[in-house]
């Protein structure tokens, strides 16, 4: 039996389980709100094309319209200076999109503090006391965010001063881009934390992770449901060519000896 062959066994048997990470897409999905003078992207719209009546009598279909970064979705390299010239989304190999899953669950911490950060320590403490992270994993940054993933006034946590949401620090930011890892995923609306603006480099998880080859994932729920280690995740955003990212779907496949 070959490893494609027990895996389907699995997953027919109920041993394995796919547990979806990823948020409903909407209008009403949380998007990210810059500042003036930024332009902001758009939230997600379907423009009927038929509706089984006279321009379809026999389908139904729309025109979607949304930004590349919208909801669950993949940063690419080149959507951010640090790494314009390097992959889009249609190029990034999906190797790279399919790897272990580390939970870094730190939802206690966020609960107490929204603008609590990540640390190079927090890693290293991590792995003192669970083994180092696989080569080419995505960590997935816990933290309960997704609760509000319904609620785009509690998702911002915003005040006079900008968003309070949790994140990485300059120097986890910069641990993140060194490490052996494909990826960073997180619960909120994007890879940095909501008060990443005022920091040196500005947004430092987007210029180190991006600028590294490496990719974020945002927006995700249900991280609760997987075991801190043990988990495939499968992440499919679509191969906008010239894309710097895309809307994604992302799942995780846990074993019942995981869960």
């Amino acid at each position: 039996m070959t490893a494609v062959d027990t895996l389907l066994t699995a997953l027919a048997d109920g041993s394995a389980t796919v547990i979806d990470l990823t948020s409903p897409l909407s209008a009403q999905t949380p998007i990210l709100q810059l500042p003036e003078p930024f332009a902001n992207t758009i939230p997600i719209s379907l423009e009927k094309v038929s509706d089984f009546d006279d321009d379809g009598p026999m389908w139904s279909w729309h025109n979607v319209h949304t930004g590349e970064h919208t909801g669950t979705h993949v940063d690419a390299p080149t959507h951010w200076k640090s790494g314009r010239d390097g992959k889009s989304v249609d190029r990034i190999e999906p190797s790279r999109l399919v790897g272990p899953a580390v939970v870094l669950d730190f939802t206690a911490e966020a609960a107490d503090n929204p603008d609590f950060l990540l640390e190079p320590e927090h890693f290293e403490t991590w792995q003192a006391k669970n083994g180092a992270f696989p080569d080419g994993a995505w960590l997935l940054f816990r933290t309960g965010w997704s609760e509000f993933n319904t609620d785009a006034v509690r998702f911002a946590n915003a005040d006079e001063d900008g968003p309070h949401t949790p994140g990485a620090s300059v120097a986890g930011a910069e641990w993140l881009a060194a490490s052996n890892i494909s990826g960073f995923g997180v619960e909120t609306v994007g890879i940095d934390a909501g008060q990443a603006g005022g920091m040196e480099p500005p947004f430092p998880v987007h210029y180190n992770l991006l600028g590294a080859d490496k990719y974020g994932l945002t927006s995700l729920q249900n991280l609760e449901q997987l075991p801190i280690t043990g988990a495939l995740l499968v992440v499919a955003p679509l191969p906008i060519v010239g894309g710097t990212g895309s809307p994604a779907r992302a799942f995780a496949i846990v074993g019942a000896d995981n869960e």
